[in-house]
């Protein structure tokens, strides 16, 4: 197949869409806003697209900060970096990045024993331990007294509490695959210099409003500066702005404050000490949570909650309080978050990427998941060259159904949890704005049936695997009454958890202490010549 043919499309003049392979090609890709998101959907877009002729620019207001709400990764961030060739200890040091093993979820529960839990990453050695918390879980959900809290069973959850590095030792092959923490701002600058470096060009301007073609599509976008930008396609990373997607094609968006009411957040900066963890950290407050982030500068530090419950003044005064930080001079951060989706991640001649396709509030780190995601699977449709209206229909659907998968997760967190202490934690307990997937999740859970088939198959629980699903429902203490408990019968208790905790101990000794880990990747000094590229 041709280069010719591999990006060919044209617009019908009645839908504005592809009808198939046309005369006009993609030669031409404009990226409006830059960012984690512009930066990282212009080097995914490059990886493929650039060799083969295609134009990208990323145009870039310096005027507009980026947002960098949480400062963490899912797992999908190292699958980034790898598939581009940039080893961690190029990035890492120069982003002032920290590894992660998972996340710890405190006060989310009150049940005794669950009171805190830890959602860890997948590991090579969890196919030695899963299928042992799976049936203790199963057996506890029928009223048997079996130790089910996922901490107890994974290495992750072992590296995290020990503040241990997820980099085994050389002589030990199992590796864990884990995210990373970062300076928000500090990526974006170096993903902008790595765009450069691959061929991506850059102009820093501000775009005003986009300008449409007769047939409705994006024909160009316009700058204060007095400059017009032509493409065949554009790509929309504005944030929450939403300049092409919303502001120029009218792309109607689904919010998700029915069942996730948090739409604003502050941030603190705070010391941090010689000891790295190597978690991320959620700490339930009065009317949302708070994330502590290990950096090897800093901790990030922030409170997302709703203001239907809180003011933005209680809500920085409470994280102050929590990070004991009342006298403090440090200024706080406060930030605004639509909550939501559009309907069409790929209008027309647009794609939306980042905060401008939606957000789902900060909690499971998955903002840069769905950049990824996104560009990528773009990037599978063009190599295919179909561009038609069924192309855009699955790819809007896939990436909605991703979007509705991980808001199931999302939710649950707050659904599941049993704090009685404000009406924020109350309503969020009593909502019944439930996606029909995860009331057949809830139901078959409570009636003591296995989920598991249903979560692999993607029937129930989409978006997250087996041990996301078993990990979150047991580490709240979804299970009977303590007082229903009844012995567990011999079949039930065949697994021994002194043999789990041994084999996790025995493991944990081939990871480094975090911070050991953190010095031994040697700083990246970059070329002084590509300095001119910051901002």
């Amino acid at each position: 197949m041709t280069t010719a043919t591999l990006f060919n499309y044209s617009y019908s003049p009645t839908t504005g869409r592809n009808p198939g392979r046309g005369a006009a090609a993609v030669r031409r890709i404009v990226i409006v806003g830059g960012g984690s998101a512009g930066w990282m959907t212009a080097l995914i877009l490059a990886r493929s697209l650039i060799e083969r002729g295609v134009e990208i620019t990323v145009l870039e207001s310096p005027a507009v900060p980026i947002i960098g709400v949480g400062e963490g990764s899912t797992p999908w961030l190292r699958g980034f970096f790898d598939s581009l060739g940039i080893e961690e200890a190029e990035w890492m040091p120069a982003c002032h990045a920290t590894y992660k093993c998972g996340i710890a979820f405190d006060g989310w529960s009150t049940k005794p024993g669950f009171e805190r839990y830890f959602h860890p990453f997948a590991s090579m050695l969890d196919n030695l331990t899963m299928t042992q918390f799976v049936h203790n879980v199963e057996a506890r959900i029928n009223g048997a007294d079996l130790h089910a809290h996922p901490d107890r069973f994974f290495i992750a959850a072992r590296l995290a509490a020990n503040r241990q590095a997820p980099k085994a030792r050389q002589s030990f092959p199992f590796d864990i695959w884990h995210g990373y923490h970062f300076d928000a701002m500090l990526l974006g600058q170096f993903l902008h210099r790595k765009a450069l470096e691959r061929g991506v060009r850059y102009k820093s301007c501000h775009v005003t409003h986009a300008r449409l073609s007769a047939d409705g599509a994006i024909a160009s976008v316009e700058t204060e500066e007095g400059e017009t930008f032509a493409a065949d396609l554009f790509v929309d990373c504005t944030g929450f702005a939403g300049l092409l997607i919303d502001k120029a094609l009218k792309t109607p968006f689904v919010s998700f404050s029915g069942n996730l009411f948090n739409d604003a957040a502050v941030a603190i900066p705070s010391p941090i000490d010689g000891s790295i963890p190597s978690e991320t950290v959620s700490t339930a407050l009065k009317h949302g949570w708070a994330w502590k982030i290990p950096l090897t500068s800093r901790y990030g530090n922030g409170y997302v909650y709703s203001t239907q419950f809180c003011s933005s003044d209680a809500a920085e005064a409470e994280l102050r309080q929590h990070l004991g930080l009342l006298d403090s001079e440090v200024p706080a951060r406060h930030l605004k978050m639509k909550i939501g989706r559009v309907t069409e991640h790929w209008n027309r001649n647009c794609l939306a990427v980042g905060l401008s396709q939606g957000f789902i509030e900060p909690l499971e780190a998955t903002a840069l998941l769905f950049i990824q995601q996104t560009a990528a699977t773009f990037v599978e449709f063009l190599e295919r060259g179909d561009l038609g209206d069924e192309a855009h229909e699955l790819f809007n659907r896939q990436v909605n159904d991703h979007f509705e998968g991980t808001r199931d997760y999302i939710v649950t967190h707050y659904k599941t949890n049993t704090r009685q202490d404000t009406e924020y934690w109350r309503a969020n307990a009593a909502n019944l704005n439930l996606s029909d997937n995860l009331k057949k999740l809830y139901s078959t859970w409570m009636a003591g049936k296995s989920i598991a088939a249903g979560v692999r198959q993607q029937v129930i629980g989409k978006g997250y695997p087996v041990f996301s699903w078993y990990s979150i429902m047991a580490g709240m203490g979804i299970f009977p009454d303590a007082q229903q408990l009844r012995p567990p019968t011999p079949q039930e208790a065949r697994y021994n958890m002194e043999e789990i905790d041994n084999l996790l101990d025995r493991s944990s000794v081939n990871y480094p202490d975090h911070a050991d880990a953190l010095a031994q990747i040697a700083p990246h000094r970059p070329d002084p010549a590509l300095q001119i590229y910051f901002w």
